[in-house]
């Protein structure tokens, strides 16, 4: 799993990158065949915006950003959206063979 932070109209702190890193490769543990975490910070006027892009096996991705005052926050709000969404497509992809047997045989009767 490679790891990529990057950042527009902003430096960030060894400390931020760090908490990305650290919280971005959690990730793993909901959806095991992740290939590629982007993380993006974006500094806007008045606000920060934190987006996560994470690609997984046959080219398929899974984006969250927030908009907030502060980046960590930001980060956990994307994280938190992305465990999420992660589980329910492993749930997903999982069933897949065995929620159409049922459907068939529910109809049978």
């Amino acid at each position: 799993m490679q790891l990529k932070i990057s950042s527009r109209h902003m430096d960030v702190t060894a400390a931020l990158r760090d908490y990305a890193e650290q919280k971005a490769s959690k990730l793993s543990k909901y959806y095991d065949r992740i290939q590629d975490i982007e993380v993006v910070f974006d500094a806007k006027k008045e606000t920060t915006r934190v987006e996560m892009i994470v690609i997984a096996e046959h080219r398929t991705r899974f984006i969250a950003h927030m908009d907030g005052d502060d980046a960590y926050k930001g980060v956990d709000q994307c994280i938190n959206k992305l465990e999420r969404v992660l589980s329910d497509h492993k749930k997903k992809f999982r069933n897949r063979k065995h929620n159409s047997g049922e459907v068939k045989r529910g109809m049978a009767r």
